[in-house]
């Protein structure tokens, strides 16, 4: 086996990667009896006009697989359909158009404008113009609902396949489990895997008839075993039936997918795969994998949204499978482009309308390290999206499921199309009865993997609480991912809603869409059976334009300033580079329990690393209860848009901060020793708090005292808030984390003294 990494191909203007691994071609296996959906049938979509030819590499006889997973409608994204159209003409001109077959593992026709706006029509009609000839179905080809599934199927001119997708009235799949190819000197099978992580991922009540039975399954039972004896059947059926080559179209993916239903499990515990065309996690892979013989199986997939094309290319003669991601292709297919265009300018009137304006960006990212946030921890795109949930249906709190957040909301001009890339999926508003019991279950159960990203991680309006990481979860579900309860200690803490804490007795009227309340969404089913006040009222992407547009008055402002959103989810562990007997251990646990300071990042607190003035300042506000602050009218220059805008505000407007001058706050700088204590004299000040003074003549280096800070040294070290190092003040040493939380703490002691 031969792995390269990214290099150029002169014939094309892209780059690729490749794995390339050779089998023979004797093959000795159990077998079933032939299945009577084994279709056989030549393929070739593509036209070759105006194609480059890539003849030099071809013997007449390579057999061309180009495959995509999981575009979610991203028409012109990356390579885009056209680019993608393009490179298969290029690939017929080259080794014949009966030779080259086009799959895609799933996940297609939901997720952006074009679907929402055409139910899944438009991504199908596309597919249909590029000729695409197998297609597995992706979780999310089940969010219109079962019916329309299967009429978009239906519609689709690809062969749709799925082994394991089956129908509890007759026990048989719903699609052809396999489908034979004959590209005349070769036979090769394509059999269909849809993940049965579907259940949860869409929602269960599409799988179910009108009384909750489940009429569908996706062989999710016995730990995988049922997944990997469905597969193992279709497998063994196509070579029986003469297939001298087997690929695996699975909709299935690795990272962060449940452990017995990931495609590196299903190779593991199959044999006669020849290679495994992968969807679902949204990961670029050209790997390999051992099955249940040892053997080596080829495993690939394209990422997301056309980032990549997958290319195969199988050399009957020697045996020998090649793979391939193009990626930075950039020819354009002009028919495509034509055809596209007649789809763009359908929705592109509509989508451009400007609903609101917003002042700031509403994010699902992490400001600070790029990564996406919105399934393990607050945004402030997650709060707008449950403020508007409950403020349109006037409810008591609101939920919004993290996997339901799709995209940003940008900064000035917000249109309809920005909206609806934000909720794509065009779930429909909904308001219950709900007991605060439930509602703690579904934290529970939403705050199950924090802090690893969950789709059902909970952002909340009218409510705010606290996740404990350090709490194992003890949330059980059933097979098919639904909640049952919890066995053990809740890691949901410190729930209140409004200002009152989480009543378990009382009822409650609880906003958010029909996937997660009435269709049990993410495994959320505790209130799929509850008094439902409103159903089905308007699309979610509506209320969010109905919330900016008649409640903020068309502009989404400060309030939404801080891209980690307004403090109302609190996420706790013990920080995993503290030591309880250090000597700032009680303090740490002190700041870390009351959330009075928070860690620096990957569960860590950083004890010995510098304090900058916006941590003071922030532990001092959060001391103080978060009051309500209007960063807008603090005349610091350089505090718009930061984490700390809001405690900068606060410390301006009660005068224990006058910033640096010229308008700077300068809240990157650090702090040194007697900046902490005239810091902390003035904050004690503030509060009423009387000190005691004390004589610096005992400290070698007490002349070393500037004179601003020599009133606020004597009393922060005559309080106790302060104690020497070494019989030393250092004054003008930069201060720790570390030593901040002790002053903290020793704070805490006078107040309650």
């Amino acid at each position: 086996m031969t792995v390269k990494g990214f290099s150029p191909l002169s014939f094309l203007k892209c780059k690729c990667y490749y794995i390339t691994h050779k089998y023979g071609l004797t093959r000795a296996r159990q077998v079933y009896p032939p299945s009577p959906k084994t279709v056989f049938f030549p393929l070739g979509a593509f036209a070759s006009q105006n194609a480059q030819t890539e003849g030099a590499k071809s013997q007449g006889n390579e057999i061309v697989i180009l495959h995509t997973n999981d575009v979610h409608c991203a028409m012109d994204e990356n390579t885009g359909y056209s680019g993608l159209a393009a490179y298969a003409k290029e690939m017929q001109a080259a080794y014949g158009e009966d030779r080259v077959t086009l799959v895609d593992a799933g996940d297609a026709i939901q997720g952006d404008v074009i679907g929402t706006l055409s139910d899944g029509q438009w991504p199908v009609d596309i597919m249909n113009a590029l000729g695409y000839d197998i297609f597995v179905p992706g979780n999310h080809e089940f969010d219109y609902g079962m019916k329309r599934m299967l009429t978009l199927m239906e519609e689709m001119d690809a062969q749709v396949l799925s082994c394991n997708f089956i129908d509890l009235k007759t026990g048989k799949p719903v699609f052809d489990p396999y489908a034979i190819v004959d590209y005349g000197d070769t036979k090769i099978a394509f059999v269909g895997i849809t993940t049965p992580e579907s259940f949860s991922k869409t929602s269960p009540a599409y799988f179910q008839d009108e009384n909750g039975n489940f009429i569908y399954s996706l062989c999710e039972g016995e730990e995988g075993k049922e997944l990997y004896d469905a597969v193992q059947k279709s497998v063994d059926a196509a070579i029986s039936q003469g297939a001298d080559y087997v690929i695996a179209v699975g909709h299935l993916g690795e990272t962060s997918i449940t452990d017995p239903w990931k495609a590196s499990a299903v190779i593991a515990n199959t044999t006669g795969i020849d290679v495994l065309i992968d969807g679902h996690s949204h990961e670029q892979i050209v790997s390999t994998a051992k099955n249940q013989d040892g053997e080596e199986v080829i495993w690939c997939q394209t990422g997301t949204k056309l980032s990549a094309i997958g290319k195969i290319l199988i050399d009957p003669q020697t045996g020998s499978i090649t793979h391939q991601l193009i990626t930075g292709y950039e020819e354009k297919d002009p028919q495509t482009e034509a055809f596209l265009e007649t789809i763009r300018s359908q929705y592109e009137e509509k989508t451009q309308t400007v609903v609101a304006q917003g002042a700031y960006t509403l994010t699902t990212m992490d400001p600070d390290t790029g990564q996406r946030a919105i399934r393990n921890s607050e945004t402030n795109l997650g709060d707008f999206c449950a403020d508007a949930y409950r403020y349109v249906l006037d409810a008591d709190v609101a939920f919004v499921n993290g996997s339901g957040i799709r995209a940003d909301l940008p900064a000035g001009n917000i249109t309809y199309g920005d909206i609806i890339a934000v909720h794509p999926y065009g779930n429909e508003m909904c308001l219950v009865e709900a007991t605060g019991q439930e509602i703690l279950d579904a934290l529970e159960l939403g705050a199950a993997d924090c802090p690893l990203e969950s789709g059902g991680f909970l952002h909340v309006s009218g409510m705010r609480y606290t996740i404990d990481t350090s709490v194992p979860s003890s949330v059980v579900t059933n097979l098919q991912g639904e909640f049952l309860g919890v066995e053990g200690a809740y890691r949901v803490k410190d729930v209140f809603v409004g200002d009152q804490p989480l009543d378990p007795q009382a009822t409650y009227r609880l906003a958010s869409h029909s996937y997660f309340i009435k269709e049990g969404g993410d495994g959320f089913n505790m209130f799929t059976d509850n008094n439902l006040l409103l159903d089905c009222v308007m699309l979610d992407n509506q209320a969010l334009i109905d919330y900016a547009a008649d409640y903020l008055g068309g502009v989404i402002g400060k309030e939404y300033a801080n891209p980690r959103g307004q403090g109302r989810i609190t996420i706790y562990s013990w920080p995993s580079d503290v030591r309880s007997d250090a000597w700032y251990g009680p303090a740490v646990s002190y700041v870390w329990e009351n959330r009075i300071m928070s860690g620096a990042g990957d569960g860590a607190f950083a004890p010995s690393a510098a304090v900058s003035r916006a941590m003071v300042y922030q532990s001092l506000y959060q001391l103080a209860g978060a009051p309500q602050s209007d960063p807008s009218s603090c005349t610091f220059t350089d505090i718009e848009g930061r984490w700390f805008a809001s405690s900068a505000a606060w410390a301006q407007s009660t005068g224990i901060s006058a910033g640096l001058g010229q308008g700077r706050y300068g809240g990157d700088q650090p702090v040194t020793r007697q900046e902490l204590a005239k810091i902390f004299t003035g904050y004690a000040q503030l509060m009423d708090m009387p000190l005691e003074e004390a004589s610096l003549e005992d400290f070698s280096d007490a002349a070393s005292v500037a004179g601003w800070s020599l009133e606020a040294m004597e009393k922060a070290v005559g309080s106790g808030l302060i104690s020497e190092i070494d019989g030393r003040l250092s004054p003008s040493a930069t201060a720790t984390r570390a030593q901040l939380a002790q002053i903290l703490l020793n704070l805490h002691s006078l107040q309650e003294a």
